[in-house]
């Protein structure tokens, strides 16, 4: 007795868990290099938050600054990965851009001031 086993399903192209390529990888360097630079301000923030926490300069008086700027920054990073993970990599870039750009002048200012030792009298 010989049974033929009929194809019910036909395969046309590749599985839907292949991994696919990544035709921006610039743009996914791009994201990481801005996410890591809004990373290390917000590492910042957060220490002299707990330093001010510490020794007293965080009080009721400018807690509700304290929380806003601490907001805002998780608000930017949280925001920044969720409209990656939806795909939204070009909106992701410019919302952490936001934070990004002034840290990277920041630190331009004071690279220079480190290596050109100016007189500030």
């Amino acid at each position: 007795m010989a049974v033929a086993v009929a194809r019910s399903a036909v395969v046309t192209g590749p599985p839907t868990c292949a991994p696919q390529p990544n035709h921006y990888p610039g743009r996914v360097k791009l994201f990481w290099s801005l996410y890591g630079v809004d990373a290390v301000i917000a590492l910042i923030v957060l220490y002299f938050f707990a330093a001010g926490l510490s020794d007293g300069s965080v009080s009721s008086f400018n807690i509700v600054l304290w929380l806003a700027i601490l907001g805002g920054l998780a608000a930017i990073l949280g925001g920044g990965l969720q409209l990656k993970s939806s795909g939204h990599r070009r909106l992701a870039t410019g919302v952490l851009l936001i934070l990004a750009v002034p840290g990277l002048l920041f630190g331009l200012f004071l690279l220079s001031v480190i290596i050109l030792q100016p007189r500030w009298n």
